[in-house]
């Protein structure tokens, strides 16, 4: 029971985080680029100060929840008297997953507080510039995290 909750926690905090990301990059952002530049980093500034909260707890109890299925199965075959050899798409999964959240930690806690400073003295060039590199990390963290989730599915375990 307790394996499957946190298999649950995981998959829904990693549902908030990649679907987040495509709804930012896809929807939100060609649909705000018609609106003055001042406007529209306000708007992104605001939006993406809600999200990023909702990431930054999303990420961490993907780690948490995936640090502590890893650490139960390990377990569980260590004391049936095998020996744990870890999937490499679980490998694949923790490294790239530790990656999307460091990652996401630099866009944050460098880039998001670059777009407020900028927002803040009413520079749109630096708030278009900060949003740029948001937008290049954001895709490629959507990227890892495609690729995870194709990784995980597909089982690939050469």
């Amino acid at each position: 029971m307790l394996y499957a909750t946190l298999k649950t926690l995981h998959v829904l905090s990693l549902i908030v985080w990649i679907g987040g990301m495509v709804f930012a990059h896809f929807f939100l952002r060609p649909a705000v680029a018609t609106l003055e530049p001042p406007l529209r980093l306000r708007l992104m500034h605001d939006v993406l100060g809600r999200f990023f909260k909702a990431v930054l707890v999303a990420s961490l109890l993907t780690l948490v929840s995936g640090v502590w299925m890893l650490g139960r199965v390990a377990k569980q075959v260590v004391q049936s008297g095998g020996s744990f050899q870890m999937p490499l798409a679980w490998t694949v999964m923790a490294v790239l997953g530790v990656l999307m959240v460091a990652i996401f930690m630099h866009i944050r806690f460098a880039l998001y507080k670059r777009l407020g400073r900028a927002v803040e003295a009413s520079d749109t060039a630096a708030g278009g510039a900060a949003m740029a590199q948001i937008r290049r990390w954001v895709t490629i963290n959507l990227w890892l995290g495609a690729f995870i989730v194709v990784v995980t599915l597909m089982r690939w375990t050469t």
